[in-house]
């Protein structure tokens, strides 16, 4: 062994303490709070400790009827005027009755006047002026904080919708209006607050649930390690079931066909063709025809004579497949300790997703306020321009717009840093993309590496290293982390380059040039298949890389080589694995499921009594089958890796070696009986 793919170890080990020193500039500069407080006009926090919104932890809207939907509230500026409050309007009440009632009603000024600019305490001044200068909301209405902010309390009452028991109110500008005019509010407010209920729900149902749900997931890791160990004796037996069961479906339907043909014999109008009543939309017309039915039947005899030869020209290299298959089995029954990597490999994955996160989010909150001009007028020509809130009011717009208003619009700045943030988030996700790639290639190659010394071991188990997962791991890691990381670099670009077609093609959903659409939708299906195309030569070298310990492109041609003189053999092992595997996984997450639904609604009488009593018997059921597929899919990687990696080993082996006494073969009794030897050479020790 020797370190391989040096340069671009030294590359990957320089990229990632340039990743660091990303994810440390970010923090300095970011600040999370701007994503978890809401901003008010100012561009201050409403809650912030140690300042004067303190104790004003919610943010209100001047007009609500301005703001589209809780989607524009929380993501985008609503164009008016929004202050931090300590609490929201609990009643309707507009400026001008306020203003008119003042001398002889001061408790109804201190009131509303706390949901004006802070510092405004003028109820004299002209109620063209207040609202022009937007000192003070035209009206208040009832309303409950959500999301740190304030929503109309809309409810329903008799199936008609009313806030606070009201199905108009004054707008503050001498009209009365409709509670329907915040329709489309309403709706998307409600679907919110209806989706917090049965959030809360749902999070009582786990509360309660968790535990079982754990003993649940328990059991299907049982039931996946029994069928890989099953499937040492019962891969062909499964196998063999399917594809005779699929040849007996195909058969019952041939005869239904001509039954169908003949009993149409006769009829009037079933010697029609297809082409004599043309195209229908009820597509039971074309059962009443024979041709229809002869078409269906010709159709699955071809597919039937296809399939039947195939089991008779390649019935050895099926053979070969499902051996290969109990090889694994074997295999893994003698390394255990394989199952568990996924673990390794998901903790890996799980901390660069973390890590990723937290710097975009750093990342996204680095810029300093920046304030744009809010002008009612849509003919006002500085709307949208930047602004000083200090130098606003000495300047001309608000005299050339009325009522504009320089208010807090996003995070942003104009510095070198500032300007490179895209590309700082760019480069986030470039390097998260290859460290993610490199975590699934160590763990490819270790689990290869472990496999590999089993298959050539000349006694099985004897001659098996003491920890050869422990001992693959550490060569991976100690000589070939440059050549992952080179796999891992080839496959990252691809897949930033697929996220950057994802990107402009949703940008580009509502343009009407047809032509880039078409060029983005091939561009897409190509990437897409280059990244498929890749993982497979990866996965391949990586095998490579763990048997022999050459660079990664070495590697890559000879796997790459070998697959090709093998083509039909790797087609079918490929199917045959993904079928058994596939059948393993519904197995383990239909009968973890069914077992599950049958418990969390209390049918099985003997835990009746320790069932839950559940708000949602489908939340914990859906985690069950979700959780059971996902931990089979874990299990089944491994066994996936490992027939493969003994497929590989399979093919040098035929290839290097001949069985005579020099060149003894590794493969397994099995394997050698099905490719006509008499008996296994003696093997060098």
């Amino acid at each position: 062994r020797h370190c391989t793919d040096i340069i671009c170890c030294v590359i990957f080990i320089v990229v990632i303490l340039g990743y660091i020193a990303l994810g440390i500039v970010a923090w300095v500069h970011g600040d999370p709070r701007k994503v978890i407080y809401p901003t008010d006009s100012y561009g201050q926090f409403c809650g912030q400790k140690d300042t004067l919104n303190e104790n004003k932890t919610i943010l209100f809207y001047f007009n609500i009827l301005k703001c589209a939907s809780p989607v524009v509230l929380i993501n985008l500026q609503c164009p008016t005027t929004q202050l931090c409050v300590s609490k929201c309007p609990d009643r309707f009440a507009t400026y001008i009755d306020v203003q008119a009632s003042y001398r002889y009603k001061p408790e109804q000024w201190n009131y509303f006047r706390q949901f004006c600019k802070p510092g405004f305490n003028n109820p004299r001044k002209s109620v063209a002026q207040v609202l022009r200068d937007e000192d003070c909301p035209s009206m208040i209405i009832p309303s409950r904080p959500f999301l740190k902010r304030c929503f109309p309390d809309f409810s329903t009452k008799n199936g008609v919708l009313t806030v606070a028991n009201q199905t108009t109110f004054k707008d503050g500008r001498g009209k009365t209006r409709n509670v329907t005019d915040l329709r489309e509010a309403a709706n998307g407010i409600n679907n919110v607050l209806d989706a917090r209920s049965v959030g809360m729900k749902i999070f009582e149902d786990y509360a309660i649930s968790w535990y079982w749900i754990l003993i649940g997931l328990f059991i299907a890791m049982i039931v996946s390690l029994l069928f890989l160990v099953l499937l040492r004796f019962t891969a062909g037996v499964l196998f063999w079931i399917f594809i005779f069961g699929v040849i007996g479906i195909i058969g019952y339907g041939i005869w239904h066909c001509y039954w169908e043909y003949e009993h149409l014999k006769g009829i009037p109008g079933s010697d029609l063709t297809v082409y004599d009543i043309g195209f229908q939309t009820d597509f039971r017309v074309y059962l009443q025809l024979r041709q229809t039915w002869l078409a269906f039947m010709v159709i699955l005899c071809v597919v039937e004579v296809i399939i039947i030869l195939m089991l008779i020209f390649l019935r050895n290299r099926i053979r070969i497949a499902i051996a290969l298959l109990k090889e694994g089995s074997r295999a893994i029954g003698y390394i255990m300790s394989t199952l568990f990597y996924p673990i390794v490999t998901f903790i890996l994955i799980a901390i660069c997703i973390s890590y990723w996160a937290v710097t975009a989010v750093f990342l996204a909150t680095s810029g300093e306020p920046v304030y744009k001009v809010m002008a009612n007028q849509t003919t006002c020509k500085y709307a949208n321009l930047t602004c000083d809130p200090e130098t606003f009011n000495s300047t001309n717009v608000t005299k050339l717009c009325p009522g504009a208003q320089c208010t807090f619009a996003f995070y942003g700045g104009e510095s070198l840093y500032h300007k490179y943030i895209f590309i700082f988030q760019l480069a986030n996700a470039f390097v998260f993309l290859w460290l993610v790639n490199f975590a699934i290639a160590l763990g490819q190659c270790t689990l290869a590496g472990a496999f590999a010394s089993y298959y050539w071991a000349s006694r099985k188990p004897a001659d098996i290293p003491l920890w050869p997962l422990f001992s693959s791991f550490g060569r991976a890691i100690r000589y070939h982390t440059g050549s992952l990381a080179f796999g891992a670099l080839i496959l990252a670009i691809v897949q930033l380059i697929r996220v950057i077609l994802e990107y402009l093609d949703h940008k580009l959903k509502g343009t009407q040039n047809s032509f880039t659409r078409f060029l983005l939708c091939c561009l897409k299906c190509c990437f897409w298949c280059l990244e498929k195309f890749l993982k497979f030569i990866n996965r391949n070298a990586y095998i490579m890389i763990a048997i022999y310990g050459k660079n990664f492109c070495t590697s890559a041609k000879e796997a790459f080589f070998l697959l090709m003189r093998n083509v039909v053999r790797v087609a079918v092992l490929d199917k045959v694995t993904d079928f058994l595997l596939f059948l393993g996984k519904i197995l383990v997450a239909g009968g973890v499921g069914v077992l599950a639904f049958f418990f969390f609604t209390q049918r099985i009488p003997v835990f009746a009594q320790e069932a839950p009593t559940l708000n949602y018997y489908w939340v914990p059921l859906l985690t069950v089958i979700i959780g059971s597929y996902l931990v089979a899919h874990g299990f089944f990687s491994v066994y996936a890796m490992c027939v493969d990696t003994l497929f590989l080993c399979f093919c040098e082996d035929l290839e290097r070696n001949d069985g005579s006494t020099a060149k003894p073969y590794f493969m397994s009794a099995s394997l050698h009986r099905i490719l006509g030897k008499k008996e296994l050479s003696p093997k060098k020790a």
